[in-house]
């Protein structure tokens, strides 16, 4: 609060009062500034202004308006505690409460207005004449089909307003508190490759954590520490990696150059590049998709976006594809047995037509997905589960373990699993990341239409179209060039050194066109730094790991005369084969300065620290969001999406944070 010393004569002071009366208050023989308040009003889900939109202060009465940007400023206001009312037609309406506003004080209240999915425009026309759903059925543990929650248009409906629904749950009250569920994270620690030459790694296609981390942050929240993965916050964006040559899923790449944040070490930055497919070539998709439509999924950041979300695949979808819809609550049903691609309105007039209500049996819908994949697999095809939900399952045969081993058999069928999580308070990513895990399938976190669109158009084949598969990589590390390094993030994706060679080990998979990168934190040797010029004495410590390239009990000759920093071996199945194929690549200690680096090098390293500094790691050494940001800035690239635009945003707001504690 503002405070005006004033040494006015009493007669001016009233006279300077009365003239400035909505500029200014006289408490307890003080002048005060009155308050002002300016703000936006943006929609939910596309974070796009809402001009017009209605703002009453109920205690007043007080009504104003949006500007055409979503604007809105008010002056002359009293402080104290008020309530804001804000409307706008085919939007909910919402009520800010006890919104305490300071006099003397620029105050700032920005509001974000959900969709009605209900609201029709008056006098909109919906022709119904070739809208035909199928009777749904409900599926139970003994695989005995009955009907289920039939529904029908009204008569005399070929023209009109379309208000059937489909529900056949019971009614559900969300509750208040937040149960979001995420596994804690051990962060990788630095290892002697004298002890330990062999680092072994699944890749992680996945990005879950990108989004919902920007969940939190567009919320004005830092998100829980362990729901930053960063592996997935540095393979959200796509890298300019060089195509693959002929006969080969993938390209390899690797750099090695500064470490932004710890300036005793090096950065291995390590990428690869899925061979792009041709629209024209893809094979048919046979997908189902598996929704959750339980009572948890009410909110208008679940099924409602659900429904927009998909709609953007099946637009995308021919007469050779097939789709099918199943849901669960209570109960799993059928709602939409295996249609062609082409008949849209009917695939979507099921989707749109689904209501939520009920509690969760996650178990039996999975169950029933698979059922219906299996019975129209196409050879040769992408057969697909697409599981849509908040991920809380509560009711029936949902244990992990069995769903696990359900979904590990069917992964072996070859029908593959997507899983698509939505919602918040509620939201379970414990529990879909491991599921997605083994399915060799894709986890996506959807928390607006932008991000839909990049899971369902901009990225669908590299979302849906599997080009290789038990993707794993092993690096075997020089100790005579490395005296310690560090895997940065994939902590869920780590595997055991035996691991490599077997066959049976489930590993990750790699989509069309996808790119997947890995960095390493190095603390090089002396012999390293000086260009192998410096002595380095041999090591006598017994290793276990069989054959090594590097060193039999003892350095070998090779290590120091190799110029070699590491070798990388990668393992990959192709989607239809069971035994591997080997490829292996010497990397040679080719340092560069980080001003020479490359640009996919640079931001990788950017959104790496912006995770570490988000996860507080043990590893963040000298990170901070102000080196983030121009790392970030120097390495934007062509960005036709916006999304490392996107990225610097949330970075500079991070960093507005910091330098205004």
């Amino acid at each position: 609060m503002k405070q005006l010393k004033t040494v006015l004569f009493p007669s001016l002071l009233i006279a300077f009062i009365a003239l400035s009366s909505n500029m200014y208050i006289l408490k307890s023989g003080e002048l005060y500034l009155k308050a002002s308040l300016s703000g936006t009003v943006s929609d939910a889900q596309l974070r796009l202004p809402v001009g017009k939109a209605k703002i009453e202060i109920l205690e007043t009465g007080q009504i104003f308006f949006t500007d055409s940007l979503g604007h809105f400023s008010i002056g002359n206001l009293d402080e104290g505690k008020f309530t804001f009312s804000i409307s706008k037609e085919g939007f909910l309406n919402k009520q800010v409460k006890e919104v305490l506003i300071h006099s003397g004080m620029m105050n700032t209240l920005n509001v974000l207005l959900e969709k009605d999915v209900n609201y029709v425009k008056p006098g909109t026309p919906i022709a119904l004449d070739d809208i035909k759903v199928e009777e749904p059925v409900l599926y139970d543990e003994s695989e005995t089909y009955h009907k289920f929650a039939k529904r029908t248009a009204s008569p005399g409906m070929n023209a009109g307003v379309y208000n059937g629904s489909f529900s056949g749950y019971d009614s559900y009250s969300e509750t208040d508190f937040n149960t979001e569920a995420y596994d804690r994270i051990y962060e990788n620690i630095y290892k002697n490759p004298l002890a330990e030459p062999l680092s072994t790694f699944s890749i992680d296609v996945d990005n879950a954590s990108y989004s919902n981390m920007r969940r939190f942050l567009t919320m004005g929240q830092m998100p829980p520490k362990d729901a930053v993965r960063i592996e997935e916050l540095v393979n959200y964006f796509d890298y300019d990696y060089q195509q693959p040559v002929e006969g080969l899923p993938f390209s390899m790449y690797t750099e090695l150059s500064d470490c932004p944040w710890n300036p005793k070490a090096q950065l291995l930055h390590i990428g690869l590049q899925g061979k792009a497919l041709d629209y024209e070539e893809l094979d048919p998709s046979n997908i189902v998709f598996l929704i959750d439509v339980s009572g948890s999924m009410q909110s208008a950041t679940k099924l409602p976006l659900v429904k927009k979300s998909l709609s953007m695949l099946i637009d995308r979808l021919n007469e050779n594809d097939r789709v099918a819809i199943v849901v669960y609550a209570g109960a799993a049903g059928l709602v939409l047995p295996s249609t062609p691609g082409s008949d849209k309105t009917k695939i979507k007039a099921v989707l749109n037509n689904l209501k939520a209500g009920g509690s969760t049996a996650g178990g039996a819908g999975i169950k029933l997905a698979y059922k219906v994949a299996m019975n129209n697999l196409i050879e040769h095809g992408n057969n697909r589960v697409v599981l849509v939900t908040d991920g809380d399952f509560n009711v029936g045969a949902s244990s992990d373990a069995e769903m696990i081993r359900l979904i590990e058999e069917q992964r072996n069928k070859g029908i593959f699993l997507t899983v698509c999580g939505f919602g918040m308070g509620n939201y379970k990513d414990s529990k879909m990341e491991k599921i997605a895990d083994k399915g060799n399938g894709n986890y996506f976190y959807i928390d607006n239409e932008k991000e839909a669109k990049k899971v369902f158009i901009t990225d669908m084949r590299a979302t849906l179209f599997t080009i290789a598969k038990d993707v794993k990589l092993q690096l075997e590390f020089n100790p005579a060039y490395v005296a310690e390094y560090r895997l940065v993030g994939y902590e869920n994706r780590v595997l055991n050194n035996q691991d490599f060679d077997n066959d049976k080990k489930d590993a990750g998979e790699l989509g069309a066109g996808h790119t997947v990168t890995a960095l390493y934190e190095i603390i090089p040797t002396e012999f390293a730094l000086n260009h192998g010029q410096s002595d380095f004495k041999s090591s006598n410590q017994q290793n276990t790991f069989g054959h090594l390239k590097y060193q039999d009990n003892k350095l070998s000759a090779q290590a120091f005369d190799s110029g070699e920093l590491l070798t990388l071996k990668l393992r990959y199945k192709k989607p239809d084969e069971d035994k591997s194929r080997l490829l292996k690549l010497p990397v040679l200690n080719d340092y560069i300065k980080l001003q020479y680096s490359s640009e996919n090098f640079r931001w990788s390293a950017a959104v790496a620290e912006f995770g570490l500094l988000l996860r507080d790691s043990e590893f963040k050494a000298a990170s901070n969001y102000a080196q983030v940001l121009e790392l970030a800035q120097n390495a934007k690239t062509t960005d036709l999406n916006g999304y490392r635009a996107e990225f610097i945003q949330m970075v500079q707001s991070c960093l507005n944070i910091v330098a205004s504690r």
